[in-house]
């Protein structure tokens, strides 16, 4: 009974702001995440020399360091040179440039298994490369890179967490101000776990739809 006290009258409000928090962070991350991990793999595949080279050494640079890192850098380091973000903006831009480029090497690998002889033969018709690009190699592609994708979308919502280090309070955030002001660390992080469980089920089930929708019949 105390437990259930505990949990209805302590932590059920601080984790639905918690929470709220959670979705906000992910609803404006994912989308700008994946718009912009397509324009860096098109740079990466289709773009000139110079294009390629920045949109690999940025791919590099995002996957290649922790985000945790990113995060610290945007918002303790960047102040140091005038630029100031407050924790939410700065949690979103790092997941946002972080997850981009995750996104981009799934849809670069997706751009990269179509045929060349589409392209020859979109400009063989009279489309220019970029609208050959856009109208046929593009769709094709995203339809193959969508399990990818959405494993990329699932890990956002889990390392969102991470938010809490740049004092963004989010799900975790308000589970650990909470256990360690009552000391109740396995019931709040086990409540804790649980949402996030419930937010990726929901998540999952919606991906799945959607990729059984879009898939490309003959190869589903």
């Amino acid at each position: 009974m105390e437990t259930i006290t505990f949990i209805r009258e302590i932590l059920l409000s601080p984790l639905l702001e918690g929470t709220l928090m959670t979705i906000k962070l992910i609803l404006v991350s994912i989308p700008f995440g994946f718009i912009l991990g397509i324009l860096i793999a098109v740079g990466r595949v289709y773009g000139n020399k110079l294009v390629s080279s920045f949109c690999a050494i940025y791919t590099l640079f995002f996957r290649g360091t922790p985000l945790l890192v990113q995060l610290f850098i945007l918002y303790y380091g960047l102040p140091s040179v005038g630029i100031f973000f407050s924790p939410f903006v700065a949690a979103v831009i790092g997941f946002i440039l972080c997850s981009c480029a995750y996104h981009s090497e799934y849809i670069r690998g997706a751009l990269q298994s179509i045929k060349s002889g589409q392209m020859m033969a979109a400009e063989a018709l009279g489309m220019t490369r970029p609208k050959a690009i856009l109208y046929i190699i593009l769709p094709q592609a995203l339809r193959r890179a969508i399990p990818g994708c959405s494993n990329e979308i699932i890990y956002l919502i889990k390392y969102s967490s991470l938010a809490f280090m740049v004092t963004c309070v989010e799900l975790t955030g308000a589970g650990k101000i909470i256990a360690s002001r009552y000391f109740e660390y396995t019931l709040v992080f086990a409540v804790v776990g649980a949402i996030y469980l419930l937010i990726v089920s929901v998540v999952t089930k919606i991906l799945n739809t959607l990729e059984k929708k879009l898939e490309i019949p003959g190869l589903g």
